[in-house]
């Protein structure tokens, strides 16, 4: 499947989350206090992004993690929009917005705190990571 058949099959909030930078509305998203093990992957590409193991309750009503699971795939943009100075967080592979990274995060464990949408995401448990194709990250949880 292309990317133009997967954007077809996002819901309207994935669209406007992913491809027109919008942000959802925090405490009523799907993985905000989701905590099950597994990885978060982009809904566009299905790229690995954030691992539940990253993943921690910070309060802000989105879902937040303390680094991605695969660096390379994370890029970080200067964001200047909406009157404030941030840092946006895309998809390499799809360039989907993501949300926002900030320096607020645990100290223990680096400081920052990827405050990452829902709607961006696609979550994919442990039991499901052979059948989905994710299976070299089941070591993880071992």
């Amino acid at each position: 499947m292309n990317k133009e058949q997967r954007l077809q099959q996002l819901t309207e909030m994935q669209y406007y989350v992913t491809q027109q930078n919008g942000t959802e509305p925090p405490y009523r998203n799907e993985f905000d206090q989701h905590f099950e093990e597994g990885i978060y992957v982009d809904i566009v590409s299905g790229k690995p992004l954030f691992s539940s193991l990253d993943k921690y309750d910070a309060g802000c009503g989105w879902p937040a993690f303390t680094k991605p699971i695969d660096a390379p795939e994370i890029a970080e943009i200067f964001d200047e929009s909406h009157g404030m100075r941030r840092v946006e967080v895309r998809s390499k592979t799809a360039d989907s917005h993501l949300g926002h990274v900030f320096p607020d995060g645990p100290q223990d464990q680096g400081g920052m705190r990827y405050c990452i949408n829902s709607a961006a995401l696609r979550f994919v448990p442990v039991s499901a990571l052979d059948e989905e194709g994710y299976g070299e990250y089941k070591s993880l949880f071992e």
